[in-house]
């Protein structure tokens, strides 16, 4: 790995954790923890974990995946947009359908939100928000 990869992936770590306190407000929490963020690869999916805590101390414990990076992919999510999907996810009320659901064996409940599919949904439905 290069300086360059290096420090994006840092940057990449660094605004999924720094995004907690815009994925609370997004889902109504009163606080947000990044568990987990691994930005993308040629081999892997990039992988957000997101812990939100509700009024009452109720927990919701939930894992989101984007695509790898490659430019054979055609159309893919840049490490810059994430953030921004996990959050219009939270805003748009969560919704899980088995068309955006994907097994993960490391996610809590056993299925991660394949961001991507989310956003394939409809057209026109991703409008990155300004930062």
């Amino acid at each position: 790995m290069d300086y360059d990869l290096d420090h994006t992936s840092q940057l990449f770590v660094n605004r999924l954790r720094s995004s907690a306190a815009g994925f609370a407000a997004a889902a109504g929490a009163e606080e947000a923890i990044v568990r987990e963020a691994v930005p993308p690869a040629r081999h892997r999916r990039s992988r957000c974990r997101v812990v939100l805590r509700y009024p009452g101390g109720q927990e919701s414990d939930v894992t989101f995946l984007g695509p790898v990076v490659s430019p054979d992919l055609g159309k893919y999510l840049s490490m810059s947009e994430f953030d921004s999907s996990i959050e219009q996810w939270l805003v748009a009320g969560q919704q899980r359908s088995r068309r955006w659901l994907v097994p993960d064996d490391e996610a809590a409940d056993g299925v991660a939100i394949d961001v991507s599919a989310w956003l394939d949904r409809a057209p026109g439905a991703f409008v990155p928000r300004p930062r």
